[in-house]
């Protein structure tokens, strides 16, 4: 067989819909994407909507396929209502475990030509969702384990799977993850988007919501992706959990008036809002801005989803003592040969401008 195959579970999310447009561009690739939606743009690719948590489906729709080289599982279910409890909620645990060997089974048993898995984790590898962590994370770290989490029913799943077996596989741990997705629990520009929207449409400056300052790390979704395509070719990457970052670090006070200016706005003053509490209120003001800039995005609730509950978590809102989040050393990436990195500025910068083309937020 000439070519890759790569079969991507989650295609709407965050990383599954980067992974679904980088593939699609490479020569020589044929890409199957899978999600209970169908992604807004395949890129040629073949679309299947199956339902993970469906085995007998699963196996009728994964066991049909015979010539899968690549598979990049990047799917995640969240407790509908409750993102931040439900991280450590064992009914969360089992489900994406499920999931996960729901794909695999079959998959494994038909396609004989397999070579390559890819499985994401992230800051919860640490713990950080749970307690303090001494910085930087690095991978490999035994007391991670202590923590419940389902990465680790995947993780050692795939481990005893691969045992003696031709194919192999990488895990990555993103910082939190930024690029093109509608309604994903962990997106903060879209829940960015709609607070700075109001506040321009009241003609009000971009005001800092959250609380004291704290040193982050990001990782563009894009970068990810190529990551993650690298990955799949580098015998340095077989068998290997890599954390992943721009390469840089940010604080928000640095970094508000570039997010203002290219937002069309002026950067405000520190006024602390809780915007889990405060934009699901504003479903007509959000309809309306839609409707005067003749924007595509959907309501408040399908655009945003739970992802206003993480940026409250990620803008520190309500803490007035300085924590100390997680900082990722990402050496050992660039040390297997990965050594691509972005801008956090320009990052932001990227993809607003892009969700102001798609029409998913204000011109300016």
């Amino acid at each position: 067989m000439s070519g890759k195959k790569v079969l991507i579970i989650g295609a709407t999310g965050l990383v599954g819909h980067a992974a679904l447009k980088h593939f699609s561009t490479q020569e020589d690739c044929n890409v199957i994407s899978v999600s209970r939606r169908t992604p807004e743009q395949s890129y040629g690719a073949k679309h299947i909507s199956v339902d993970l948590n469906n085995e007998k489906q699963c196996s009728e729709v994964f066991g049909s396929m015979n010539d899968i080289t690549h598979i990049v599982y990047s799917a995640l279910y969240e407790k509908p209502d409750d993102l931040i409890s439900g991280w450590v909620d064992q009914e969360q645990i089992d489900t994406n475990s499920r999931m996960l060997r729901n794909v695999f089974e079959p998959l494994e048993r038909s396609s004989k030509d397999l070579k390559h898995v890819t499985l994401m984790q992230g800051a919860k590898a640490y713990g950080v969702h749970v307690k303090s962590i001494q910085n930087p994370a690095r991978e490999g770290k035994s007391e991670m384990y202590e923590q419940p989490n389902f990465y680790w029913l995947q993780e050692d799943y795939i481990k005893e799977k691969q045992k003696g077996k031709d194919w192999n596989w990488t895990i990555f741990r993103p910082a939190v993850i930024f690029g093109e997705s509608i309604g994903s629990p962990m997106n903060l520009l879209t829940a960015f988007g709609v607070y700075a929207a109001l506040l321009k449409e009241e003609g009000k400056p971009l005001h800092f919501p959250g609380g004291v300052e704290t040193i982050l790390v990001a990782t563009d979704v894009d970068l990810l992706a190529r990551a993650i395509a690298w990955a799949g070719e580098s015998e340095k990457a077989e068998g290997e959990a890599f954390n992943i970052t721009n390469g840089d670090v940010f604080v928000w006070s640095t970094l508000w008036p570039t997010l203002a200016e290219t937002l069309g706005m002026e950067p405000g003053e520190h006024v602390p809002l809780s915007l889990t509490e405060e934009i699901p209120k504003r479903e007509v003001e959000w309809r309306h801005i839609c409707e005067k800039h003749n924007l595509v995005a959907p309501g408040i609730k399908d655009f945003v989803g739970l992802s206003v509950e993480f940026a409250d978590r990620y803008f520190a809102y309500g803490q007035r003592e300085m924590r100390y989040p997680p900082l990722y050393s990402d050496i050992k990436l660039r040390q297997a040969g990965f050594h691509e990195c972005i801008d956090t500025e320009e990052m932001f910068i990227k993809w607003l401008k892009l969700f102001q083309e798609k029409r998913l937020l204000p011109q300016n």
